[in-house]
């Protein structure tokens, strides 16, 4: 079965997918599988600087792939599209079907090798 995706939206899934191009931001979605978290907790799970998480979670934000909520002075961010995580545990998954593959086929080379021949 062939799927076709209508041209009115590849400008949307190609913005879906810059959205998750970015490691900065892949470690926020990643901190935020777990759960609503506020800006400070996000800044310390990711490791980066208040400013760095603050612009991508206001991109992720704008893109709908976030939700925010205030509460009083502080704002929590949380999963807004369920889709997000499934798509990362494919990819996951993916990359580590590769590795094994790519492990599988290095033992099969050693296999054959009989070393360096001695001068």
């Amino acid at each position: 079965m062939q799927v076709t995706i209508p041209d009115e939206f590849l400008d949307r899934v190609a913005e879906k997918f810059r959205m998750l191009a970015d490691p900065t931001r892949l470690s926020i979605l990643r901190t935020l599988m777990a759960g609503e978290k506020n800006v400070g907790t996000v800044v310390a799970e990711t490791g980066q600087n208040q400013a760095n998480v603050s612009k991508h979670l206001k991109m992720l934000t704008e893109s709908g792939i976030v939700r925010r909520r205030k509460e009083g002075l502080q704002v929590f961010y949380c999963l807004s599209d369920p889709l997000i995580e499934q798509l990362c545990s494919l990819v996951c998954g993916a990359i580590v079907e590769e590795a094994r593959a790519q492990v599988e086929k290095n033992r099969e080379i050693l296999k054959t090798w009989k070393g360096p021949k001695s001068i």
